[in-house]
């Protein structure tokens, strides 16, 4: 069934969401300081028994300066620099088994996987670390550090994913002026993010984004992970203003209002887990050019092997040019 508004409605829908005074000071300071920070780019092959593909074990500094874990994979025997992908994973998930997600390597791209800081136990593994400040948090990530952006868990992972953009730039595999982003759910809210914070991508592509219109994304799903935050405001219930003030640094509708380069963002209609209009509310922010798949009769699967289809050719006009 459908879970959010109709379509006509999701096309003009503008999310209430408001960017602090201090958003654009926020995250220059914030990268700023990443940047005091050695990348320390260091990538050593491994062998994995396929004969198409090459595949690296990559790390990199990122957030406070600590490793950062990422597959690379490259066609085997591929010469030059190479257009590439820069991959973030959904929530939970980390950069995966080294025979896992071979689509982008396999299409003739340089594809740099990166790791997840903290998550990578719930559905794909992960070897990243998180460490962040204590404080009450409800199970998962949503809330850890949230009474400030400062010491905000995605503070720490968004910086990260805009650092994996700058490793993959050091890899002598990689052609540095043909960078995408892409990522699905949580991975298309941190594509989002690094467009939004970056003006060097050839193009950005979201599957079913999460982290979108927190506003509106906390109150009206009752599905994990977006829960996680209501359960905290349950709880903390002096907090709501707080909070809200803390995810409006980290929302993907602020951040795509920056974002310039071409993009490619999938919605799906029945979506219990990331709204639709939290979708929409990203994408008609978008300050670049941005195509919409919708998926009627989807829900958090999206358009799947669609999407990637879509996403292959869009790529091709964007990329590997």
């Amino acid at each position: 069934m459908l879970t959010d508004l109709p379509l006509d409605q999701l096309r003009t829908y503008r999310s209430a969401q408001t960017r602090p005074d201090d958003f654009t000071a926020f995250w220059d300071e914030t990268l700023a300081d990443a940047a005091r920070h050695d990348l320390d780019v260091r990538a050593t092959e491994v062998e994995t028994g396929l004969t198409t593909l090459t595949t690296f074990d990559v790390s990199f500094r990122g957030f406070g300066g600590e490793e950062i874990r990422a597959w690379l994979r490259v066609p085997a025997g591929a010469s030059g620099p190479l257009p590439t992908v820069v991959q973030y994973i959904g929530y939970g998930g980390g950069r995966g088994h080294v025979l896992e997600n071979l689509v982008w390597a396999s299409a003739g791209f340089a594809h740099l996987v990166m790791d997840t800081r903290g998550q990578g136990a719930k559905w794909a593994v992960g070897d990243t670390a998180d460490s962040g400040p204590a404080g009450p948090s409800v199970p998962g990530v949503m809330t850890r550090g949230i009474a400030d952006p400062a010491t905000y868990y995605y503070r720490r992972l968004y910086t990260d994913a805009v650092r994996a953009v700058d490793a993959a730039r050091a890899l002598p595999q990689v052609d540095a002026d043909r960078i995408a982003v892409l990522g699905a759910s949580q991975g298309g809210g941190l594509a989002l993010a690094v467009a939004g914070l970056r003006d060097d991508l050839a193009a950005a592509v979201a599957y079913v984004p999460f982290l979108c219109d927190f506003p509106r994304s906390t109150r009206i799903t009752d599905d994990h992970p977006y829960r996680e935050i209501a359960d905290y405001l349950a709880t903390h219930r002096d907090q709501v203003e707080r909070v809200h003030h803390t995810l409006s640094y980290f929302d993907g509708v602020t951040l795509a209002a920056l974002a310039t380069a071409p993009a490619l963002i999938s919605v799906a209609l029945m979506d219990p887990v990331c709204p639709p209009s939290s979708v929409f509310g990203a994408a008609n922010a978008y300050a670049g050019p941005c195509e919409v798949l919708t998926w009627d009769y989807n829900g958090h699967e999206g358009g799947g092997p669609f999407d990637d289809a879509r996403a292959l050719e869009f790529l091709r006009e964007n990329v590997d040019r």
